[in-house]
């Protein structure tokens, strides 16, 4: 049973009803937001014996766009920690980390995977096609594998992949396919090789979005409902920060929270299209050419997501900043020393801004992104 009573197209606003169970829009093949039907799923929770379950991805599956969750393809994602910092935190602000390289395939990644995946499944989908500077492939490779799906991963000649990632995208079946340029332009590619061949497009779209939401389910389940003052998201394509405000709105209007955070996006020096944006108070953020950091990861000059990124920041009355690749580094290895929480470089993203923001008070959660054997330093 889906949740959601439409999909509006984002380019001409027609409504389609769930069951089409279409990927674009039938009149113009434009992208599809997902509305729910907020007075349903509040009474879809029992609220004691929603409260009582454990905490994972799809505890949270009646804000996912999922006809029939027994179709799931899950590999147990998400009931990540979150851990308070026993180094980081003082008397004027308590820190906490979100560690998701906990997840099954090291990364965040899982949880926007599994609901595309499921979709995919849904929809009687035979192919699948993803663009991915290593993270998102290794995750689509892996669900694609669990669900008997083929799997082609589009990676970037001019971005530094980890030689792990690609080992683990190899090791799980998919087929990579290697193009010229940086991450914008094999996106590019990959979506249109998905026009021609009828493969399913995967990537930081609308369902993967869906599922990202459970970053920030589980933050405030965990927190026995109660919302932290900010939380902290390194910003690549931007789907990540949107989703985690996303789902914070979700709670609110199903009256398990009372209060939203506010956002903080951080992104890398070399990389920063959406702070840059953000600082300079416009309204479109413009690509970027010639993108370069060592958290590849993040490594989006022209993200996909950068719109919506904007939005959660401003709604949220938020921050946004960036870092070099220099304080990446050095925050990398304190977490490691002090903390025991081994990250890749976009993983520390977060705590580098919240250091280098160093007058933000209140509860902060620091959501770090990869573990640090997917590309070690």
């Amino acid at each position: 049973m889906v949740l959601a009573k439409s999909f509006v197209c984002v380019k001409c606003g027609k409504n389609h009803k769930p069951e089409e169970k279409l990927v674009h829009c039938k009149k113009c093949g434009g992208p599809l937001d997902i509305v729910y039907d907020y007075k349903k799923i509040k009474n879809t929770i029992v609220k004691e014996s929603f409260l009582r379950e454990r905490i994972w991805h799809w505890k949270y599956w009646m804000f996912y766009p999922i006809i029939d969750i027994s179709n799931k393809v899950t590999l147990m994602e998400g009931g990540t920690p979150l851990l308070k910092s026993r180094y980081f935190s003082d008397r004027n602000k308590e820190v906490w980390f979100k560690f998701e390289g906990m997840n099954p395939t090291g990364s965040f990644k899982d949880r926007g995977t599994t609901v595309e995946v499921s979709k995919a499944v849904e929809l009687g989908m035979k192919e699948v096609c993803c663009a991915s500077t290593g993270n998102m492939g290794a995750s689509v490779a892996a669900y694609c594998a669990r669900a008997g799906i083929k799997c082609k991963i589009f990676l970037p000649k001019d971005v530094v992949v980890s030689e792990l990632k690609i080992k683990q995208i190899k090791t799980y079946g998919a087929e990579i396919v290697k193009i010229k340029g940086e991450y914008s332009q094999t996106a590019k590619e990959c979506e249109s090789y998905a026009r021609k061949s009828g493969s399913y497009l995967m990537g930081d779209y609308q369902y993967r979005g869906e599922g990202q939401k459970s970053v920030g389910f589980e933050i405030a389940d965990q927190m026995n409902w109660k919302v932290p003052d900010y939380v902290i998201c390194p910003m690549g394509n931007g789907t990540l920060i949107y989703a985690v405000w996303d789902s914070f709105n979700d709670l609110k209007k199903v009256g398990l929270i009372e209060k939203l955070p506010k956002m903080i996006g951080i992104q890398a020096e070399g990389c920063s299209p959406i702070v840059d944006t953000f600082k300079k108070g416009k309204k479109k953020v413009e690509p970027i050419d010639n993108p370069k950091t060592i958290a590849t990861a993040i490594e989006c000059g022209d993200p996909l997501d950068g719109q919506k990124a904007l939005k959660a920041l401003k709604d949220s009355n938020g921050l946004a900043d960036k870092v070099n690749d220099k304080e990446i580094l050095k925050t990398l290895k304190l977490l490691a020393n002090k903390e025991g929480l081994y990250v890749e470089p976009s993983g520390a993203v977060s705590l580098t801004g919240l250091l280098k923001l160093n007058k933000i008070k209140g509860t902060i959660v620091c959501v770090l992104t990869g573990h640090g054997l997917k590309d070690p330093f």
